[in-house]
């Protein structure tokens, strides 16, 4: 099937879609959490296809972490459908009313966006989060994973669109382009006939590609260069807890820590114990020279080192004299996604929380938070990092557009 028949196809279900009553959609998202479950078998078997080719192309392990289903990975897609159903339906939500002196009622009301386009690369999960997503805000949505998941995605995708039918939906409101290729990705990017907005959800390089190549508008969903800042003032082992989890829960996710920088005057009583702790869980560290003289063993860090989102036991170590030159420090180098400081100054504090340009901002509490279970927004689309629509984590919300309505009375303009 071709890209264009796909997004003709979209178009049509999301005219369908935008008919659907949240009691519907709510049966359809708890039948297809269930269907999830009932064909975990089937979906864990063309997982181990995909995790056996991609061993085969001695893929980092940090990455096949991001390709590998389980049994308890597919209770959490499923989970993340049925939160779906009890999060408020944001369609035909009023976000404002106001009556104007002629008379007219003037409302913004919150709608679908219409056909979503999501490119995305190893993670299958995705595809039962963002079929979830687009379903309840009324939106169809194609999606073009990578080939490293295509197996994953072929089961997933199948259960999913069989769930739709069941309930008797348009089973075209979610659609996988089957074709991994690069020019069909390009065509993808330029199908402005058919997709409102596109949502790249990857590396670096993917988000390059789309934002680079796309006619289509796009939501940039973010490569994530995370820092943990060490304040003058931090409790150490507070510090080494909150690095230790940022760092080493998951390698290969955009909100793990990537990057520590450390205050000068509490550097010889901290680095030392949280390269202890990371050195128990393989993680190599880079620092410049003053974390060298304190930790003589780690390598020496480069200037490449200081923006590199690593997605690997691998983290840079930056010592700083300031809280102003760690902000400054921060800002140069990340990508905009999450940051955090470890500090018991209420001043530093808020001054982080002020001047560090990112969507999500911490104190005292690990990066790996930067998540739409874990803000409560149940399954997430990505972390948008723009600045334009949506930032952060992208719940039901960030998949709606508003359309003016306006009631009158026969009133004409003079």
């Amino acid at each position: 099937m071709t890209i264009e028949t796909l997004g003709l196809n979209a178009k049509q279900a999301s005219r369908l879609m935008n008919k659907m009553t949240a009691t519907q959609k709510n049966a359809c998202l708890k039948q297809a959490a269930r269907a999830l479950l009932d064909h975990s078998e089937a979906i864990l078997a063309a997982n181990a296809i995909d995790i056996l080719a991609a061993r085969e192309k001695n893929m980092p392990e940090s990455l096949v972490d991001r390709l590998a289903l389980t049994e308890s990975r597919i209770e959490s897609m499923a989970e993340g459908l049925t939160q779906l159903i009890a999060l408020e339906d944001p369609i035909g939500e009023i976000v404002s009313s106001t009556i104007r002196p002629n008379g007219l009622e003037i409302c913004k009301k919150r709608v679908p966006i219409g056909v979503v386009g999501i490119i995305y690369e190893s993670r299958p999960n995705v595809t039962a989060d963002a079929f979830g997503l687009c379903f309840k805000t009324n939106n169809a949505v194609i999606l073009k994973g990578g080939s490293d998941a295509i197996h994953s995605n072929l089961a997933i995708v199948k259960v999913l669109r069989q769930a739709i039918a069941d309930c008797g939906c348009c089973e075209d409101a979610l659609q996988l382009v089957e074709d991994t290729s690069r020019e069909t990705a390009k065509a993808m990017m330029r199908l402005n006939q058919y997709i409102d907005v596109l949502i790249p959800r990857g590396g670096a390089g993917l988000i390059r590609t789309v934002v680079e190549n796309s006619t289509v508008p796009v939501i940039e969903t973010g490569t994530g260069n995370c820092h943990v800042y060490v304040d003058d003032s931090a409790d150490i082992d507070m510090a080494v807890s909150i690095i230790l989890n940022a760092k080493t829960q998951r390698t290969g996710v955009c909100n793990a820590c990537e990057s520590l920088v450390i205050h000068r005057d509490i550097i010889d009583r901290a680095l030392p114990a949280i390269a202890s702790a990371l050195r128990e869980k393989h993680c190599e560290l880079r620092g410049d020279e003053a974390a060298l003289a304190v930790v003589p063993d780690m390598k020496k860090a480069s200037e490449e080192d200081w923006g590199t989102e690593y997605l690997d036991l691998i983290a840079s170590v930056k010592t700083v004299s300031s809280i102003d030159e760690a902000i400054e420090h921060i800002n140069r180098y990340n990508t905009g996604h999450s940051e955090a400081i470890v500090t018991k100054d209420y001043d530093h504090a808020r001054k982080f929380l002020d001047e560090v340009d990112a969507a999500a901002v911490y104190v005292n509490a690990s990066t790996r938070f930067t998540d739409g279970f874990e803000f409560g927004f149940g399954a997430e689309i990505g972390i948008s990092t723009q600045k334009l629509h949506a930032r952060g984590p992208m719940g039901l919300k960030e998949l709606t557009t508003t359309k003016y309505v306006i009631y009158g009375d026969g009133q004409i303009r003079k």
